[in-house]
């Protein structure tokens, strides 16, 4: 199939928006302890979807997975653990920074990590992308995309200099740049640990495509298994903190009147803000078989796209209510820039795709 990268940045476009949208849905979630909406929904994201939508969408998934060599499903395994403590830190960095500047901070890291390191790792990073002139057009869209994040952070900083603790709490109950800054830089180093995950898995791709799944969904079976490690680790820590709290009791009963949890409504929004996180990737690994050799650049487009689209729920969600013209002017050079980013590394990988 012959790579189209235009669809491919398209693709990270929807994958960008469900990831900027999918903790939306948590806000719908009443007297629950974070550890019990985040396990909840968390069941939904790195177990449930995974395999529905891969039985689905790719050919003999268990024999797939059964061939697997060993040693790959280790080391996807492995960098989903690493990447679990990362998404783990990052619904932390949510409840200090908020959606706007916590994801700015967090995939700031994550962009640059897991873009570069892969190519890096395999030893082409030198011939095959300083060494070509669309490889030198993608590194260029990579430091704008940097750029971009630059511009989104000093507007979080910014804003957060203006406003009052009051005002800030007002839309960010635990509102903390401290806590969240530190929190944010572990979190966008582990975070960039799905790259090699995925990039671990291309025998996995190989095999399926062998079983008769198309080039679309290859990704798919790779999701199963770096996505287990994500769940490892987080249902290790959301149930110590279950019980170091005393918050197991949230998944079965909703307590007494009249402070009684929504049991319904609980399930539901957490379900659907798990599966809207994992279309994140759905959808990566859909635009990451459209970049032809210079894949690594989905990571970019991927971090890029949902800075975009979770400014903007920031902005709808009053998270800049209060903040200055300046600030304003600030998060909008970052959403200009990040777009710009985008076009830049697309059309890297456009002047890559061979003439037919």
């Amino acid at each position: 199939m012959t790579p189209n990268p235009a669809l491919g940045v398209m693709f990270h476009w929807l994958g960008g928006l469900a990831s900027g949208s999918f903790y939306v849905p948590y806000r719908g979630v009443k007297r629950w302890s974070w550890e019990t909406y985040w396990l909840v929904g968390g069941f939904f994201s790195w177990i449930i979807a995974p395999w529905v939508l891969g039985t689905i969408m790719t050919n003999d998934l268990p024999a797939v997975l059964r061939e697997t060599p060993g040693s790959t499903i280790f080391w996807c395994y492995f960098w989903g653990l690493l990447w679990g403590l990362g998404g783990l830190t990052f619904g932390l960095t949510m409840r200090y920074l908020g959606m706007s500047l916590g994801m700015a901070m967090v995939l700031g890291y994550c962009a640059a990590f897991g873009t570069l390191m892969p190519p890096i790792f395999d030893g082409v990073f030198g011939s095959s992308v300083l060494g070509t002139v669309s490889g030198r057009v993608i590194l260029l869209g990579v430091a704008v995309c940097l750029g971009g994040i630059a511009c989104a952070g000093k507007a979080g900083m910014s804003k957060e200099k203006e406003m009052s603790a009051a005002d800030k709490q007002k839309v960010i109950k635990e509102f903390n740049l401290k806590k969240g800054v530190i929190v944010a830089t572990f979190s966008g180093v582990m975070s960039a640990c799905f790259s090699y995950g995925l990039r671990a898995g291309d025998p996995i791709k190989a095999l399926t495509l062998r079983h008769g799944t198309t080039t679309l969904w290859q990704g798919l079976p790779v999701l199963v298994i770096v996505l287990l490690g994500g769940f490892t680790t987080n249902c290790i820590w959301c149930v110590a903190l279950n019980i170091r709290n005393k918050s197991g009791h949230e998944y079965f009963s909703g307590g007494r009147e009249p402070e009684r949890a929504p049991m319904g409504w609980n399930y539901f929004f957490s379900a659907l803000a798990g599966t809207t996180w994992y279309f994140q990737f759905f959808f990566y690994t859909m635009g990451e078989t459209q970049m032809g050799r210079y894949k690594f650049s989905s990571w970019t487009l991927h971090m890029a796209s949902i800075i975009i689209f979770s400014s903007l729920w920031g902005i709808g969600l009053h998270e800049w209510r209060g903040a200055s013209t300046r600030t304003k002017m600030w998060l909008t050079a970052a959403l200009v820039v990040l777009v710009a980013s985008t076009m830049i590394v697309g059309y890297g990988n456009y002047l890559a795709v061979p003439a037919s």
